[in-house]
């Protein structure tokens, strides 16, 4: 028997889904991992010398059966390169007989999920009338983050901090352009930024507390987005301590997620973790329960996001006609 693999270029998977396929992909999988119905083992880090790194990130869902694995690299000095500093791959197998039966890019199915999952997050735990959002990072994932909150949320105003001030500057000309009814202002400092928002949403690579405990009002809910790894870390930990904590899978949170700094030097017991979303999202665990309550979502990026998401575009590819078959491998015996 001879079986030819679909390849879906960048260009091919953004033709085939958009962020509301992907929020509503993000939400089944996290009510399917919290009804025990995917596998998803942690993920592997292969660090590098000179600062890069490779994850594998193999998962399983059960309904509608769909089997993969991400590998995806974080090489910070590519940007002087002129490459991008994140790439990735999709490989998605027939679960039943290891069939390959797609490679795809993955860079854009991990802004979309990452972000759709943050938007699943914080239409859960957010208040309903949230208008006001803070983006502490105005890099590559920052414009997914704004668009899957507008999906869910009538944004009236979006703040944005980045590094330099010129950089927020032009993401919010940008972003101005996409989404012409909200004001985007850009900020000088992270406590200008942070200060008098229903939602704020972290996504760097910090490796050291850029917001602080003072600088939350009541009730605001924070997508804990940029901790992906070790040591990584953008919250001060007072903020996990006055909050409900609730993460996208526990064991990454701790080990890799904005917990995992924390929990390491005993400045958040794991214990305090109120709930998945998972379980949020299904009714097992409680989410919002005031109208003052400050709550974190703490995400890794979870395969199953991949994979449930790679599923849905392999589909569509399908349906559509939209690939190229290649045989990569020969006469089965």
């Amino acid at each position: 028997m001879r079986h030819k693999t679909l390849v879906l270029t960048q260009r091919d998977v953004a033709r085939l889904v958009d962020m509301r396929i992907a929020i509503r992909v993000a939400r089944g999988a996290f009510e399917a991992m919290a009804r025990g119905e995917t596998v998803m083992p942690p993920k592997v880090y292969l660090p590098l010398p000179g600062g890069g790194d490779f994850r594998a990130m193999p998962a399983f869902l059960a309904r509608p059966p769909a089997c993969g694995i991400k590998w995806v690299n974080v090489h910070p000095r590519n940007r002087a390169r002129g490459l991008p500093t994140v790439m990735a791959v999709i490989v998605m197998n027939d679960p039943a007989t290891g069939v390959p039966l797609a490679v795809l890019d993955g860079l854009l199915v991990t802004k979309l999920r990452t972000a759709a999952a943050a938007a699943v997050a914080a239409k859960a735990l957010a208040r309903r009338e949230s208008r006001v959002v803070g983006l502490i990072g105005c890099g590559a994932q920052a414009d997914a983050q704004v668009e899957a909150l507008a999906e869910v949320f009538r944004l009236s105003r979006v703040k944005v901090w980045g590094l330099r001030l010129r950089e927020a500057q032009r993401f919010c000309r940008r972003m101005r352009r996409r989404l012409p009814g909200v004001v985007f202002e850009p900020c000088a400092t992270p406590e200008r930024c942070a200060r008098g928002t229903d939602i704020l949403v972290t996504v760097t690579p910090s490796r050291r507390p850029l917001i602080r405990r003072a600088w939350l009002a009541p009730g605001t809910h924070v997508n804990a987005i940029g901790a992906d790894a070790p040591g990584k870390q953008e919250l001060d930990p007072a903020i996990l301590r006055a909050a409900t904590v609730v993460v996208d899978e526990r064991t990454q949170a701790i080990h890799g997620g904005e917990l995992n700094v924390p929990v390491r030097r005993g400045q958040f017991d794991p214990r305090r973790i109120h709930a998945s979303l998972g379980e949020v999202l299904i009714g097992r665990r409680p989410g919002r329960r005031s109208a003052d309550e400050l709550t974190v979502f703490d995400s890794t990026g979870l395969a199953i996001h991949d994979v449930a998401l790679g599923a849905a575009i392999l589909r569509r590819a399908k349906r559509l006609g939209v690939g190229r078959r290649l045989r990569i491998f020969g006469d089965s015996h």
